[in-house]
């Protein structure tokens, strides 16, 4: 091996390694927040598709899921207290969440304004994943909960906490 590979690799295990550590050190942790895992299920390559014709309703419907080899698939239960939040975070597939109780306040980091985005009973909204970088709140005075049903790459991390960005406020 060359004496210049041999520093290249170790300035580049260096640089990975304390990125590694930046990202945990300026993580937001949750606070009044517990995820409780009720389902787990592996599932091998998916390849779905579902097309609802308009019965005079509305308009088409089209669902497609796809993935190549093994994925996990997690039913979430979350509860917040009230001022709980679930911290900065993403996760490396998507997730459909619905409120079950209470209302959450959405804020996406890739959204400059930071604007909330506010969720009651009964409706539900979709995560991307992905790296996408996001952060539930309960704003409520009463308990809040979601039900969430993730699809990720099998024994992938679930959840990557990460650091608030700058253009949101601290909460």
């Amino acid at each position: 091996m060359r004496r210049g590979s041999k520093w290249t690799s170790v300035l580049g295990a260096t640089v990975v390694g304390t990125a590694a550590y930046a990202a945990t050190v300026l993580a937001t942790p949750s606070a009044g927040f517990q995820a409780t895992t009720l389902a787990k299920g592996r599932f091998g390559d998916i390849d779905v598709m579902n097309h609802a014709f308009p019965d005079g309703r509305g308009k088409p419907w089209l669902s497609i899921q796809k993935t190549k080899g093994d994925s996990d698939l997690y039913v979430q239960s979350n509860v917040f207290a009230p001022g709980g939040t679930s911290g900065w975070h993403t996760h490396p597939g998507h997730s459909l969440i619905v409120v079950t109780a209470g209302e959450v306040t959405a804020y996406e980091s890739d959204d400059p304004a930071c604007a909330p985005h506010v969720y009651t009973v009964g409706m539900g909204f979709v995560d991307p994943g992905g790296g996408h970088v996001h952060l539930l709140r309960n704003e409520g005075s009463v308990e809040a909960r979601t039900v969430t049903v993730q699809l990720v790459a099998a024994d992938a991390t679930r959840r990557i906490d990460a650091p608030a960005p700058a253009n949101c406020p601290p909460f």
